[in-house]
C-alpha cells in the first residue's frame, strides 16, 4: 500500500515516518523553497559579527529589512533575513482575509522551520473536546519525543502539561531565567494563591549528542537558525526520511486539488509544476493532506468545486490569541547578558481557570543576542538615552508571549471567493473575536502583572501587545473530527466524510484549540492517524 503526503512540515514528516515503519511506500509532494545553507556553523553569535565578511547584511538584511518587524507596529517578535525564506508566497495561492493576518509557508519544513521549539502536549482535559481517548494520542507522544528529543521537567507545571515518556533533561537555564525561577521556588505559596504555576519550558532541542545530531553548544544562534540542528525543525525529519527505501520527495509542485471519480474516490494529486511547465496529476488511492489548516483547506475545497460546482463556506476556524507583554527584571539592571544560552523561553507559565480547559499558558523568554530590542521604540526618551538606558537593562529585559484559548465558532470561516470564474479561486478568510474577549485579556494581564510583581518584576504601562488574529499560526478546525457523521467533518481518525481515500492530518482536524503551541499535537496526531 502506498500514500500520497501533501506538505513537508511537522505533521507531514511524521505522518510520513509512521507509514513507513508500517511498511508503506510514501509520495511527499511538497512546494519546498530551500534557505539558505547556516554560515560558519561553528562559530557562537558573537563570533559571527567579528568574522563575518559583512554582519550587518547577514543579521539585519541588505536593506535592513529584518529591523521591519512583521505584523506591524508594536510586534516584538521579528525574523532574521536567512528566515525569509519561510514565509515567501507562491504564485497561484491567493488568500483575501478579513480579521485575520494569515502567515503561510511553503518552505521545505513549512512554518516550523522559524519556530522556537516549544513541544507542550495536551492536557485530559484540554482533550476532552477530541473524539478520541486521551490515551490514543498518549503513546504517540512519547513516539513524537523519541524521534525529536524534547527537554523539560517533572515540575509545577506538570497537572497542565502532562509529562510524557522520553523527556530529556533541560538545558542551563540563562541567569536571568535563573533567578526568575528561583523567585519563584521562594515565593511559590505567594505565586500559586494567584492560581498561577511556573516551571521549566519544553522544548525540542537536544542537550547532548544524539541520533546523528548534535547537541546544544549554546552558540546562541537560534533566532537565526540552528546551524547544528540540535533545535529540532521538520528538515531535519525530512532529510532522514530521504534515506529510506519506500519513501520519495517530489518538490516543485503545488498541490492544487485532488482528482476524484464519479463516486467521489480520490483516483490522483494534482500539482502545478513551479518550473512553469504546467500541470502533473500523481496517481493516488490514498492522500494524507498535511500542509497546514488553510492549504489543506482550500485543496479540499478546490477539489469539492470540480467535482459538485458548489463553493460551501467552512466554519470553525480557530487561532490562540496572544499578547506579548514586556517586563523589567530588578534583580539584574546593569548585569551582563550572557549571548552562550538558548535563545528562546526556558519557564513557562500556566494561569488556572475553574473550567480546566480554559487554562492560560505562557511562554517566558528572557532578552539576550538581540542588539536591539522593539522595547526601546516604547521609552519615553530620545534615541541616544534611550539606547545608554537599554545597555545597562538589556540583561533584565524579558518578554511574556501569553496564549488563549479559542473555540469553533459559525462567524469564523473559510471558502472559496463565489465571484471568481472557472480557475483557481482566492480563499476567503474570516474571523471575528469572541464576545468579552477584550474584558478577559485585560482579566488575564492584570493577572499576569500580578504575578511579575511576585517575581520582583516590573511590567511598563501600555507596552503589552494585542497580536493580530493569525500572528500566532496555530490555526485549527475547518474540518473537524466528529463522532457524528455530518458533511465535511472527519472521522477520530482523520479520514474525510466527504471524499473516499482522503485524510486530514494537519490541524484542520482539531475540534478545540486550547492556549498551547499545538505543534507537538499536531505531530503526535498524525503519527496516530498514520497508525491507524
Amino acid at each position: 500500500m502506498s500514500w500520497v503526503v501533501v506538505g513537508s512540515g511537522a505533521s507531514a514528516v511524521h505522518f510520513a515516518q509512521t507509514a513507513l515503519e508500517r511498511g508503506e511506500r510514501v509520495v511527499l509532494v511538497d512546494v519546498g523553497r530551500e534557505g539558505p545553507a547556516p554560515v560558519r556553523p561553528e562559530d557562537g553569535f558573537e563570533d559571527l559579527k567579528r568574522n563575518l565578511e559583512d554582519p550587518v547584511a547577514h543579521l539585519l538584511g541588505e536593506r535592513f529589512e529584518a529591523v521591519t518587524y512583521p505584523g506591524g507596529d508594536g510586534e516584538y517578535y521579528g525574523f532574521p533575513p536567512n528566515k525569509a525564506f519561510v514565509f515567501e508566497g507562491v504564485d497561484g495561492f491567493d488568500v483575501r482575509p478579513n480579521g485575520f493576518a494569515p502567515l503561510l509557508s511553503f518552505a521545505r519544513g513549512g512554518l516550523a522551520e522559524a519556530w522556537t521549539g516549544g513541544s507542550f502536549p495536551f492536557s485530559r482535559a484540554e482533550l476532552g473536546g477530541f473524539p478520541f481517548a486521551p490515551d490514543d494520542l498518549a503513546a504517540h507522544y512519547d513516539l513524537v519525543a523519541a524521534r525529536i528529543g524534547i527537554t523539560g521537567e517533572d515540575d509545577d507545571l506538570a497537572p497542565h502539561v502532562p509529562v510524557h515518556a522520553g523527556l530529556l533533561p533541560p538545558l542551563p537555564l540563562d541567569e536571568h531565567s535563573r533567578r526568575l525561577l528561583e523567585r519563584y521556588r521562594s515565593h511559590r505559596d505567594r505565586v500559586r494563591a494567584l492560581g498561577a504555576a511556573l516551571g521549566r519550558s519544553r522544548v525540542a532541542v537536544l542537550p547532548e549528542d544524539r541520533n546523528g545530531r548534535s547537541g546544544c553548544r549554546l552558540l546562541g544562534r537560534c533566532l537565526l537558525g540552528c546551524p547544528i540542528d540540535s533545535l529540532w525543525t521538520p528538515s531535519v525529519t525530512l532529510r532522514e526520511l530521504q534515506g529510506r527505501p519506500g519513501f520519495e520527495y517530489r518538490p516543485g509542485r503545488r498541490v492544487t486539488r485532488l482528482d476524484v471519480d464519479s463516486a467521489r474516490r480520490v483516483t490522483g494529486v494534482v500539482a502545478a509544476k513551479l518550473d512553469g511547465s504546467g500541470e502533473e496529476t500523481i496517481p493516488a488511492e490514498r492522500v494524507a493532506l498535511a500542509a497546514g489548516t488553510l492549504a489543506s483547506t482550500k485543496i479540499f475545497l478546490e477539489t469539492w468545486r470540480r467535482a459538485t460546482g458548489e463553493k460551501p463556506r467552512l466554519p470553525g476556524l480557530m487561532d490562540n490569541r496572544q499578547v506579548l507583554m514586556p517586563f523589567l527584571n530588578w534583580s539584574m539592571i546593569g548585569e551582563r547578558h550572557d549571548p552562550r544560552t538558548y535563545q528562546y523561553h526556558q519557564i513557562a507559565l500556566a494561569l488556572a481557570e475553574d473550567d480546566p480547559t480554559q487554562t492560560i499558558h505562557g511562554l517566558v523568554t528572557t532578552l539576550k543576542t538581540a542588539s536591539v530590542h522593539p522595547v526601546v521604540q516604547g521609552v519615553p526618551l530620545d534615541v541616544r538615552t534611550a539606547l545608554r538606558v537599554f545597555r545597562s537593562v538589556h540583561a533584565a529585559l524579558g518578554l511574556v508571549n501569553v496564549n488563549f484559548p479559542d473555540t469553533r465558532r459559525d462567524d469564523c470561516w473559510v471558502g472559496l471567493d463565489p465571484a471568481a470564474g472557472d480557475g483557481e479561486s482566492p480563499l476567503l478568510v474570516r474571523y471575528a473575536p469572541p464576545a468579552g474577549e477584550a474584558a478577559r485579556i485585560r482579566s488575564v494581564t492584570s493577572r499576569v502583572c500580578r504575578v511579575l510583581r511576585e517575581l520582583g518584576c516590573f511590567v511598563p504601562p501600555r507596552m503589552s501587545h494585542v497580536r493580530p488574529m493569525g500572528a500566532s499560526v496555530h490555526y485549527a478546525g475547518t474540518i473537524p473530527m466528529t463522532r457524528e457523521e455530518r458533511p465535511f467533518t472527519a472521522t477520530p481518525g482523520g479520514a474525510s466524510r466527504d471524499v473516499a481515500g482522503l485524510w486530514f492530518a494537519d490541524g484542520a482536524t482539531f475540534p478545540v484549540l486550547p492556549a498551547k503551541n499545538l505543534t507537538f499535537t499536531l505531530m503526535a496526531n498524525a503519527s496516530r492517524i498514520a497508525a491507524a
